[in-house]
């Protein structure tokens, strides 16, 4: 379900719209966009609360745009600016579709997603639902992949991995590189290096800095938390409407990933296959 309905939700991030609508307010550049707009529905916070509840940024790179940002708009003026954008991407890239019932089932879904220690979803889950079906349908894929990545914090912290140890793992397991990392979480080379001796030292990574046995199993053990985190608000949808859901939404996160919206190497790590 992450897979299908990521996509969706992540037209904020990639859209030109977005970045259009947040250089009106004034913010300045793409990062300051992503983390005002992102954070938004915390308020006005700063960045050691942004950079914790997101996790594998660097702090500093979240300090650069917060609390910055909220002196060219405020939180309110934000979420205003990403459903603005959102409605414009999703008209553009998708004028006839009748997303009616999708709306309709993630609405229920995202209704029934676990947020209690989950403050990402917690925030969007309190926000107002927007009238337009396709609003809607972008407002449930919100929050629930927010729902889902506070678990997958949760999953890491138990698992005893930094933010910065997260992203080497998951290179090491096959996800983005490196460089793609680093390039866009600011990690620098001495503490990728410090992060990957200490996951040596843990017999988790070898020499050459591929995953060992453990490593495979600590890297196994997160995903598979992640999903257990998850499924409670899929179980109680249920196994025939989740499925209905899936099968609405998922072609059109493969237009999205398929027409190169989404870079199929991001640092999300989403991939489609």
């Amino acid at each position: 379900m992450w897979k299908a309905l990521e996509p969706y939700h992540a037209i904020t991030y990639f859209s030109p719209e977005t970045r259009t609508a947040t250089d009106a307010l004034g913010l300045k550049g793409g990062w300051m966009s992503y983390f005002g707009c992102r954070a938004a529905p915390l308020g006005p916070v700063g960045p050691e609360i942004v950079a914790a509840a997101f996790y594998n940024f660097h702090p500093a790179m979240v300090a650069r745009s917060l609390p910055d940002a909220w002196t060219y708009a405020t939180p309110a003026q934000l979420l205003d600016a990403r459903l603005t954008a959102v409605d414009n991407a999703v008209r553009r890239l998708f004028p006839d579709a009748d997303v009616a019932r999708a709306a309709e089932l993630g609405q229920r879904a995202a209704e029934v997603a676990p947020v209690a220690g989950r403050p990402i979803a917690a925030a969007n889950a309190a926000l107002e639902w927007p009238d337009e079906p396709h609003l809607v349908l972008w407002q449930a894929t919100t929050i629930l992949r927010e729902s889902r990545g506070d678990g997958h914090v949760a999953a890491l912290v138990a698992a005893g991995l930094s933010p910065c140890q997260a992203l080497v793992t998951i290179s090491a397991a096959g996800g983005p590189s490196k460089e793609i990392f680093q390039l866009n979480r600011r990690w620098s080379d001495d503490e990728w290096t410090a992060a990957s001796d200490d996951l040596r030292s843990r017999g988790l990574l070898d020499a050459s800095g591929a995953l060992t046995d453990a490593g495979r199993a600590l890297r196994q053990q997160v995903e598979d938390t992640t999903d257990s985190l998850a499924d409670q608000g899929w179980r109680a949808v249920g196994d025939e409407l989740t499925e209905e859901l899936h099968d609405l939404v998922r072609p059109l996160s493969a237009v999205l990933m398929s027409e190169g919206l989404i870079p199929p190497d991001n640092p999300m790590a989403l991939r489609w296959d």
